[in-house]
């Protein structure tokens, strides 16, 4: 068994045209966040958490943002990825815990269609997936409502 810790955060971008992206799904009404690729922070975080339980680095050494390849990139796409490379090594996800703190936007409408998501894109079922949302109760630039922290943590047979 292998246990692996992601964290990303962002700051959320003044551009009014980019949505918010987390877990795979657009939440509607929000802010989209700065970044390379479309900035699902949440995904970036469990990308990270998958890499660092088999050993290989972080999401910044497989998809660079200096590489043009992964700018706007579907972070999706990524995370599949990241499982499939985890899978080349006889690794499968047991279960994945993930914690978004914001100010904003509110996650509770959001969770079930996250939780659906990630456990399509990771190929398990949903009960292997647990996301929270929790604020930061106003502390710091997070409780400031300027962006986005995730905290995963995955563990791998």
């Amino acid at each position: 068994m292998r246990i692996g810790f992601g964290y990303d955060s962002h700051v959320f971008s003044d551009d009014p045209a980019r949505p918010l992206v987390l877990g795979g799904v657009v939440i509607p009404g929000a802010p989209g966040l700065k970044a390379h690729s479309d900035g699902d922070v949440l995904l970036h975080a469990i990308i990270d958490a998958i890499f660092g339980a088999v050993a290989e680095g972080d999401i910044g050494s497989h998809f660079p943002e200096t590489c043009e390849r992964w700018k706007g990139a579907d972070s999706a796409r990524l995370l599949a990825a990241a499982i499939a490379e985890a899978g080349k090594s006889g690794h499968a996800l047991v279960n994945l815990d993930a914690t978004v703190i914001c100010e904003r936007p509110k996650l509770r409408p959001h969770v079930e269609a996250i939780r659906n998501r990630l456990a399509e894109i990771l190929g398990v079922k949903v009960g292997q997936v647990s996301v929270k949302g929790k604020t930061n109760e106003k502390m710091d630039d997070v409780g400031a409502g300027k962006g986005i922290v995730v905290h995963a943590v995955v563990l791998l047979d």
